[in-house]
C-alpha cells in the first residue's frame, strides 16, 4: 500500500521519540483511511498541543494545529460548519481530560459526529513529563517528585457517563484490533471515543523503572483482556479492551440542521 497521497512528506522524518506508540496510531489511522476509501479532500483532523498532536502535521488531510485542550471546541465548530466532513480528534491524555476535559465531556453530551482518539500514555510526554490526570497514585514525574496521590480517571467510564454513544479502549499492541475499532467508530454517527494505550519509553518508561518500549508494549499484552474475558474472575484489576458501547442517538448536526430549517420557515 502507498501511504504517500496521505503524508505530507516534508515533514519527515518525525519528531516521535524512538519506541513512542503515536507513530503507531498514525499507522493504523492511514491503514484504515486506505481501507475505508476515504477521500482526503473529506477529512478534516484536528489537533490541540502535545506529541499526540503533531500527528496532523503529518497527515495530508485538511488539518487544524489548535491550542492545547481546544481540539474538540475546534472541531465542534468545524462540523457544525462543514457536516459532511469526517472529521477526526488526536489528543493526549493531558490535552483531553485536564485543559481539555470541559470540552470531552460537552463533546461526548452533545453527540456530536466526530471520533476522538485520546492516546494515553500516562505522562505529558512534550513539556517534560509533568503527570497528568491519567498517570495514577504512585507514579513518578516531574511535577510528582515524591509520587503522585492522585487517583487517575477511567476514560471509557468517564466517555460513557457523559454520553457518549460509541467509546472503545485498545493499546498500541493491538495493532490491528486498534483498526478495526477505529473503522467502527469513523463509520459510526455521533460522538466516538477510543482510548489507545500507548509507550512512552522517554519519560514515563524511564522515569519509573519500567522499562523501554518492548518493556511497555509487553505489558499491554500481559495487563490487559478482550471486555468480559473469564480472566477477569480470577484477576479483576485486569484492563479490559475492546468496544464497550455503540448505540444510536440523534446526531447534533442533524438535529441542529432541523430546527434552523424548521426556524426559518416559521419566520
Amino acid at each position: 500500500m502507498a501511504f504517500k497521497q496521505y503524508i505530507r512528506e516534508r515533514f519527515f522524518p518525525h519528531i516521535l521519540c524512538p519506541g513512542c506508540g503515536h507513530g503507531t496510531v498514525l499507522n493504523g489511522i492511514l491503514h484504515v483511511v486506505d481501507e475505508l476509501q476515504l477521500n482526503p479532500s473529506s477529512l478534516s483532523m484536528v489537533s490541540g498541543i502535545g506529541c499526540s498532536a503533531r500527528i496532523s502535521g503529518y497527515v495530508d488531510f485538511h488539518t487544524m494545529h489548535t491550542m492545547h485542550g481546544r481540539a474538540l471546541a475546534c472541531a465542534t465548530g468545524l462540523k457544525m460548519a462543514r457536516p459532511a466532513l469526517t472529521v477526526l480528534v488526536p489528543m493526549g491524555d493531558g490535552d483531553a481530560t485536564a485543559i481539555g476535559g470541559n470540552h470531552f465531556i460537552h463533546a461526548c453530551r452533545r453527540n456530536i459526529d466526530l471520533t476522538a482518539v485520546v492516546l494515553n500514555n500516562r505522562i505529558y510526554g512534550m513539556t517534560g513529563g509533568q503527570y497528568s490526570p491519567l498517570s495514577g497514585e504512585g507514579i513518578l514525574a516531574t511535577t510528582a517528585p515524591y509520587r503522585s496521590i492522585d487517583p487517575a480517571f477511567d476514560i471509557v467510564n468517564l466517555a460513557m457517563g457523559a454520553g457518549a454513544t460509541f467509546v472503545a479502549r485498545t493499546t498500541a499492541f493491538h495493532v490491528k484490533e486498534f483498526a478495526g475499532i477505529l473503522k467502527k467508530a469513523i463509520q459510526h454517527k455521533g460522538f466516538s471515543v477510543i482510548e489507545v494505550m500507548v509507550p512512552c519509553p522517554t519519560y514515563f518508561g524511564r522515569k519509573n523503572s519500567i522499562g523501554g518500549a518492548v518493556e511497555l508494549m509487553q505489558s499491554y499484552r500481559e495487563v490487559t483482556v478482550p471486555v468480559g474475558s473469564e480472566k477477569l474472575k480470577e484477576n479483576p484489576d485486569l484492563i479490559q479492551r475492546g468496544i464497550f458501547r455503540n448505540e444510536a442517538r440523534p446526531e447534533y448536526c442533524e438535529e441542529y440542521a432541523k430546527i434552523s430549517t424548521k426556524a426559518r420557515h416559521e419566520v
